[in-house]
Formats: structure tokens, C-alpha cells, sequence
């Protein structure tokens, strides 16, 4: 990788207090009518910390990560960021917050580039008036410039550079998965929520992204949420698990106590241990 190495202009300013990302679930409860998604769910992600989130389909995992990102609202419970109550916020106040994300179905554009799809994230960064991007004054280049080189460290990190110019609906399930991560990054998250990244991967893909997040994670303390079905991905690269079964906790720990523990085994196998 050429890329973030050294000091990369998307974390040459990134002190400790730019990437703290302490996250608390208090009792979240979740539900839609008669169905109970969530029920009285705690949890706590320190910074700089890969926690992953596991549990058979149904189990409220994708619930949970709306519920932090705003997309649902929990009748019930907390969800506390960096000391701050965002439980309400809609979504785009949460990734003000410093909270980005990834989607189970992808989310990108697939008439527009590679390097058009990740550059959209850097919006949340623009600080020039609609007057001043029609003149394109020299403060608007030089800003332009100083985002441009943000997204193509990104390219650059994630081994994109051959496809750069293509249509993003022109490539393999596997390389969008890398597009939209790229996207992601792009927003200088303090808190990255992947949803299932690997799906639709071959192994190959799979083991170029388990290289990506533990790069991200070791090198620049990358606070990470991940929810995963591959367990042989999950127990490789987590340094934490949480297990939901039918929206509530059932277990919490190290990978290798979770993939003996008895309710987990139980919840994946519908037998005891």
C-alpha cells in the first residue's frame, strides 16, 4: 500500500481528541408493532477498539447499527457518543458527529465513477457558499484541491487506482463493497459501522479487505463496529464480540470464548453445547 503511510493529509491533524469515538447503548428497545427488534440492548465501544456484532438472521443487528446511525429511533433507552445524547438526531447530524457507515445493500451511485462516488462524502466538508463554487474563487480550489487529495489517498490506500475512472456499476459486487468503504473513509469517521462488507466477496476480496480494516484499525486507531455472518472473518480480526439471538444480548467476550460459549452455540445450531 502507498498510501497512509507517514503522515497522509486525512490524519495529519488527527489528535487523540479528533478520533476518540466512546460510544453506550443504555436499554435500547426496538420494535415495530408487535415485533420486538431490540429489547433492553447494552453495550460499550472504547476507542480505538474492532468490535463485532454477530447473531442468526433476524437477530436485531442491522436495528441496532440504524438505531446508532439514526435511521430508527428506539422507543426505549440511550445511545451516548462521545458524552453526547444522540439518540434522536436524524442521520445527517450523526455523521456530523463523526459516525460513518457502510450498508448491507450497497448505497452508491452506480452511473457515476469510483472516484465521483467517494468524493460525494467529502461534502460534508465543503465550507464554501453556492456563490463561491459558481465563481470557483481561489479559496473554493484551493479547498477542492485539498479534498481531491483526501479521495485519492483513499484510492490509493484501498488499491483502487485501476478503476478509479470507472463506472461503479460496471464492477463486481466485491469491488463495490470496496467502493463503498472508501466512501466511508472519505467522511473521516471517528466511529466506522460496517454492515456486512463481506458479503458477495470472493476469498481474495475478502482477505485484500480483512487487510484494509486491520490496517486502518492498528495503524490509525480506527474505532470499528462490524456486523459479519463469516465467522472465520469475525474471529480473525475482532478483538471483541457481542451476540444477539431474537434482539437481545446473549453473550459478549474475546473470540475465543464466544465461539465455545454455550448460548452462542445454541442460537447458531438450535441445540445445546
Amino acid at each position: 500500500m502507498r498510501a497512509f503511510r507517514g503522515e497522509p493529509s486525512i490524519y495529519s491533524n488527527a489528535q487523540p481528541a479528533k478520533r476518540q469515538a466512546e460510544l453506550k447503548i443504555e436499554n435500547v428497545t426496538l420494535s415495530f408493532g408487535g415485533l420486538m427488534a431490540l429489547h433492553d440492548v447494552n453495550l460499550e465501544v472504547k476507542t480505538g477498539e474492532f468490535l463485532s456484532i454477530i447473531g442468526p438472521n433476524g437477530a436485531g443487528k442491522t436495528s441496532l447499527l440504524n438505531c446508532i446511525t439514526g435511521f430508527y429511533h428506539p422507543q426505549k433507552g440511550r445511545i451516548i457518543f462521545n458524552g453526547e445524547d444522540i439518540t434522536g438526531l436524524p442521520p445527517h447530524e450523526v455523521t456530523k458527529r463523526g459516525i460513518g457507515r457502510t450498508f448491507q445493500n450497497i448505497e452508491l451511485f452506480p452511473g457515476m465513477t469510483v472516484l465521483a462516488n467517494i468524493f460525494l462524502a467529502r461534502h460534508l466538508y465543503c465550507n464554501y457558499s453556492f456563490v463561491k463554487a459558481s465563481l470557483f474563487t481561489r479559496s473554493v480550489q484551493d479547498e477542492e484541491v485539498n479534498h481531491r487529495k483526501i479521495v485519492e489517498e483513499i484510492i490509493d490506500f484501498l488499491e483502487m487506482q485501476p478503476i478509479r475512472k470507472k463506472l461503479v456499476g460496471s464492477l463486481p459486487y466485491g469491488l463495490r463493497k470496496r467502493v463503498e468503504l472508501g466512501r466511508a473513509l472519505a467522511l473521516e469517521p471517528k466511529l466506522l459501522i460496517l454492515d456486512e462488507p463481506f458479503a458477495g466477496m470472493t476469498l481474495e476480496e475478502k482477505e485484500d479487505m480483512v487487510r484494509f480494516l486491520r490496517e486502518i484499525n492498528t495503524r490509525w486507531n480506527q474505532t470499528t463496529i462490524l456486523v459479519e455472518h463469516d465467522m472465520a472473518v469475525v474471529m480473525s480480526i475482532s478483538e471483541r464480540i457481542i451476540v444477539l439471538n431474537f434482539g437481545e444480548k446473549i453473550a459478549e467476550g474475546p473470540p475465543n470464548v464466544i465461539k465455545n460459549h454455550p448460548e452462542v452455540i445454541k442460537a447458531y445450531l438450535g441445540e445445546e453445547a
